[in-house]
């Protein structure tokens, strides 16, 4: 991680650990919002205006948070407003590493050859984990934000004709029982997999373990009450935040997570919902299970020998 701008270690996957041995994971430092205007958003300082080919997104394929964006990005046909740089999957000492793996990128906007430089960049001093996704202003030379959860919100409202405004991630009349159901996914299924991943107690694991199930068990009657997406025939952000963590579910988490109760493909509704939302335009090109094996399969902590698996054999892989 970073100190004061200095890279002081060697990359480790568990940021923080609670009483417990529960993993925490670190709050996002970067918090500006592109507006329309310029204007100040919910948090940090304005002077972030919308503007076609001044944002760049540096994103890692493996990471659902990152993913996030990269849908946010499709859905709303931003992908001609904003660029984007894809780290390499397989995680470095230095954290991530940009590269000539298949499906990654170069630096070419920046030059830089770890993410962690483009902190140091942005702030000279600063202390904490280089992190993705980074949505970067090429115009001020700075991170504008790296917290995945407002992007994907700036994309939905932030761009205004830039994007396409007939899709509406966000609508007034769903937007408390969105915070509602993103508040309960989050801790448990999202943040859950990797709270029994990375957990370094017997017990903390099996907390985690029980709100992953139960999580996806409920997940599983929702969508049967009333799918196919979480809120009818409306699909959202709450969407988005969940199907991120369910396609990476079997190829990563069920085995190397330790997430083994059951397999997502064993949940008949759930992977009919997978399948549907890669069946979306544009989806599709988010999701590379071979960069979520490879980067996942190369935490040397949890998979010392770095060995890759070949499976699993997923239902929805190429629908």
């Amino acid at each position: 991680m970073l100190v004061e701008g200095k890279w002081t270690a060697d990359w480790h996957p568990v940021q923080a650990s609670d009483e417990k041995g529960a993993f925490v994971r670190q709050i996002s430092g970067f918090r500006n919002w592109i507006t329309p205007d310029g204007s100040a958003g919910p948090t940090g300082e304005g002077g972030f205006k919308a503007e076609a080919g001044r944002y760049h997104l540096y994103v890692a394929l493996i990471c659902p948070w990152a993913a996030r964006t990269l849908m946010g990005r499709a859905l709303k046909k931003l992908e001609s407003a904003i660029s984007v740089s894809v780290v390499e999957p397989a995680l470095s000492e230095q954290g991530w590493r940009f590269g000539d793996y298949p499906g990654s990128h170069l630096d070419t906007l920046n030059g830089a050859s770890y993410l962690h430089e483009l902190y140091t960049r942005a702030d000279a001093a600063y202390t904490g984990r280089a992190t993705v996704p980074v949505l970067w202003d090429k115009l001020r030379g700075t991170i504008v934000n790296n917290e995945s959860a407002d992007i994907l919100r700036m994309l939905n409202s932030g761009f205004g004709k830039l994007a396409d405004e007939s899709v509406d991630l966000y609508p007034d009349a769903l937007r408390a029982d969105i915070d509602e159901l993103n508040e309960r996914i989050y801790p448990n299924l999202n943040n859950g997999v990797y709270r029994a991943g990375f957990a370094v107690t017997q017990i903390a694991y099996e907390e985690a373990f029980a709100d992953v199930f139960s999580t996806l068990d409920e997940l599983e009657a929702r969508l049967d009450n009333q799918g196919p997406y979480l809120f009818g025939d409306r699909l959202t952000e709450a969407d988005i935040r969940l199907f991120v963590t369910l396609v990476r579910f079997d190829a990563a988490y069920h085995g190397l997570f330790k997430c083994n109760l059951r397999r997502l493909a064993d949940y008949r509704g759930l992977s009919r919902y997978v399948a549907a939302i890669l069946a979306i335009p544009g989806i599709r090109g988010t999701v590379n299970i071979d960069h979520v094996k490879r980067g996942y399969y190369s935490i040397k902590a949890l998979n010392p020998n770095g060995i890759v698996p070949v499976g699993p054999q997923l239902p929805f892989e190429h629908s």
